[in-house]
């Protein structure tokens, strides 16, 4: 083919935008606390998409959940990952993560506060429908999304990866209008049985629309490739749960907001 017209064929073809997910610091406050999030989104579009807030195991807001905000902005999301402790703070030491996060769990308005805070952050991004968010948790952070159901927060659906459940009073619970989806490990030792069955009896007294998936053997942290890393009795990480628990995460997500990617 001559080379000017095939020159010319590229030329007339339409352009296709390419995607990138684009990543930025967000500094925003509560209370007096200054706090450090981190905002990803695919910048191909400008169109308005749903969002889903992150919530940080008790770590602080480290690489992981960078890491899972970024997945999620490749799947056509707006994804905010929040702080809840402070100027981005995280740790490797157990006990210091212990601590900071027993210190926000202690006051539930500040614990349910941070997370709203977090929450507006991402409902004000000029992409965000604000009409359709989501929020999800890894273990502290499971924990947190579910106080923001129990607040009665205007997300659509809140996701718990192995998360510590909080058992909600009636008036809690009535309050819950997401929908919950509780991914728990079958072999996790940090949550007993009978916390999970009060939560359930709580859910199922106020009608709370929710779900609990077990995975059989997956112990705490399952989602959470160091886990094993750690030294600590009963978190590693089980690929097949981790994999299972996306799968079924985006098969709510589908289901309230459509497909995206």
């Amino acid at each position: 083919m001559n080379k000017l017209l095939f020159a010319g064929l590229l030329l007339a073809l339409p352009t296709v935008a390419q995607a990138a997910v684009k990543t930025q610091p967000v500094t925003y406050q509560y209370e007096g606390t200054t706090l450090k999030g981190f905002l990803a989104y695919d910048d191909a579009s400008k169109e308005k998409r749903p969002g889903v807030l992150i919530v940080h195991e008790w770590w602080g807001l480290d690489d992981y959940a960078r890491k899972r905000a970024e997945q999620l902005a490749g799947l056509g999301y707006v994804a905010f990952a929040l702080d809840m402790y402070g100027e981005g703070k995280t740790t490797e030491h157990p006990k210091e993560a212990g601590a900071m996060a027993g210190e926000v769990r202690k006051n539930v308005k500040t614990w349910q506060g941070r997370a709203l805070a977090g929450l507006k952050v991402l409902q004000d991004h000029e992409l965000t429908d604000a009409k359709r968010i989501a929020a999800i948790g890894y273990c502290f952070g499971g924990s947190t999304v579910l106080q923001l159901a129990h607040a009665g927060a205007p997300v659509q659906a809140v996701v718990s990866f192995h998360g510590a459940l909080p058992v909600p009073d009636d008036d809690q619970a009535k309050a819950a209008k997401a929908k919950v989806m509780i991914c728990h490990g079958a072999a996790d030792s940090f949550i007993d049985e009978e916390t999970i069955k009060k939560v359930r009896a709580a859910y199922e007294k106020a009608g709370v629309d929710y779900q609990l998936i077990y995975y059989g053997g997956a112990q705490h942290s399952f989602t959470v490739p160091d886990a094993d890393k750690r030294g600590i009795n009963g978190l590693k990480y089980n690929a097949a749960a981790d994999r299972r628990s996306w799968a079924d995460m985006r098969g709510l997500f589908d289901e309230l907001f459509g497909k995206t990617k």
